[in-house]
């Protein structure tokens, strides 16, 4: 059975963008960084959902702002630190749907991140960060358009003539993000401007030593080989037998796919009005069913605390806690997508995030639950791990009832006082019941059935008093937060104890 994740504690917003515009820049990087993770190392469902909800019911990125210093331009900092921590942090926010509807809903954000995109280097985590935002954006039709008039097809295709540069995370989401702008009829008339070097650059990531890309440069040759001129480009570069090089090489798929892409290259179909009106139709964003967290978010990371610095959520929780604010929003529920034959190559937008290895779901991730508890469990009894040198995370706020009391006390500070009242009325009615044990009526005669709290289940009920309020912290950085363990166990030993 899923058990219920306390939600984390609310923030004072409006104090943590007036710092995140007005502060240093090591300030601005530590709450970037510490935000991000909020939201990486949250547990999915309704805790990353609140979430993400709280920072977009607060503006939390200035989306909605039309002020001349907001917390987006941060993506224009003097300090490459910032930029890049910026970047993080939108990349985080695209990969969830609807932080992507969110973020769609700034008109200069998308120009701003393909400046960006532009200036920074190519090996610069900043730049990989604000290409994965992009290719997450071309999920969206309106953004997929807003991409293709602003010329980033061509850019693209210059990118990709020189691989050798490019980490396999730029490489998969720049070649997914060709292909999304391909699927679209404005895309297919953008590259028949270029025929001949989009196809000269797709035949050669056809032999990539990265297989990851197959489906995506599979996906951009069939959706350009239904403009006729491209097709007719295709045939003079040999194009054919190229394809059939790579038929003896791939795999099953891989080979029906190619054969797909042959047969639209020897069609002689001529344009026709869907592909000429594709544009003009609205559609909604059946894709926006897919939330991608990637590992990939929180890699590399340059900024560490120094010995008194704090960081991540304690840094959260420690200067900027708010008000208890939380309206848990029940997530509707997106469409399932349309479903094709994995033996045609991909004619529906996606992101290499979704294939990539991701956050483990809380269904197929039992055993590092259990696992991490166990780590949790074998620290000495008081000890409280501190965050030293490295970097604090979600569990800092260790939800765990064997290894912390703090976290759902913070999350719902009124349930220790319940727990409280229960212990006081419980141990009355133990003491009665072994003073006037005969006169009882006979519904009192069973074991005594007690409340399960693991907030507080290391307490013992006979000296009636709480355990101190103090929260654990983990040394370890951003990891997926693991659920409550069960109190079954304790609540049978006090059974057993008053049995006795």
């Amino acid at each position: 059975k899923v058990q219920d994740v306390p939600l984390l504690p609310s923030l004072d917003y409006e104090k943590l963008k007036k710092d995140l515009i007005t502060g240093n820049d090591r300030l601005k990087a530590f709450l970037l960084q510490a935000l991000r993770w909020r939201l990486t190392t949250s547990y999915p469902g309704e805790q990353r959902d609140t979430v993400l909800q709280a920072y977009i019911s607060n503006d939390l990125l200035d989306c909605h702002s039309n002020c001349q210093r907001s917390v987006l331009k941060l993506l224009h900092s003097k300090s490459e630190i910032v930029r890049q921590y910026m970047a993080r942090l939108i990349n985080a926010f695209a990969s969830l749907a609807e932080g992507r509807v969110y973020l769609s809903q700034n008109p200069t954000l998308l120009r701003m991140l393909e400046e960006r995109l532009k200036a920074e280097d190519k090996d610069s985590l900043t730049w990989e960060n604000v290409l994965g935002a992009l290719q997450k954006f071309s999920l969206r039709r309106a953004l997929q358009s807003a991409m293709i008039k602003d010329g980033l097809i061509f850019w693209l295709v210059d990118v990709l003539t020189d691989t050798d540069c490019l980490s396999d995370y730029t490489l998969e989401y720049s070649v997914a993000l060709l292909m999304n702008l391909c699927l679209r009829s404005a895309g297919k008339k953008m590259c028949a401007r270029i025929a001949n070097h989009v196809l000269k650059v797709l035949s050669d990531l056809l032999g990539h030593e990265n297989h990851e890309i197959q489906p995506y440069v599979n996906g951009a040759l069939y959706s350009i080989l239904a403009i006729p001129s491209v097709r007719e480009e295709a045939r003079a570069m040999g194009m054919e037998e190229i394809l059939r090089c790579f038929i003896k090489e791939g795999n099953a798929e891989m080979i029906r796919q190619i054969e797909f892409i042959i047969k639209q290259l020897n069609s002689e179909e001529p344009l026709n009005d869907s592909i000429v009106s594709d544009d003009e139709e609205e559609e909604e964003d059946e894709e926006e069913d897919h939330d991608i967290m990637e590992a990939d978010l929180d890699k590399d990371e340059v900024l560490q605390p120094q010995l008194g610095e704090l960081a991540g959520e304690k840094l959260l929780t420690t200067e900027y806690l708010g008000i208890m604010t939380h309206t848990p929003k029940t997530k509707k529920k997106l469409f399932p997508g349309v479903h094709q034959s994995i033996d045609e190559p991909l004619q529906r937008p996606v992101t290499p995030g979704y294939h990539r290895t991701m956050y483990l779901m809380p269904e197929n991730d039992t055993n590092s639950c259990h696992d991490r508890d166990e780590k949790l469990q074998s620290l000495p009894s008081g000890h409280l791990p501190i965050c030293g040198g490295s970097r604090s995370s979600i569990s800092d706020l260790c939800i765990s009832p064997s290894s912390c009391h703090a976290a759902t006390a913070c999350t719902a500070g009124f349930t220790w006082l319940q727990t409280y009242y229960a212990y006081i009325f419980l141990y009355a009615l133990l003491t009665l019941s072994i003073s006037s044990y005969s006169e009882f009526p006979s519904a009192f005669t069973s074991k005594p059935k007690i409340p399960r709290t693991p907030e507080v289940q290391s307490a013992s009920p006979r000296k009636g008093k709480m355990p101190a309020i103090a929260p654990q912290f983990s040394q370890s950085g951003p990891q997926q937060t693991s659920r409550p363990g069960s109190s079954g166990s304790s609540t049978r030993s006090r059974q057993s104890k008053w049995k006795k």
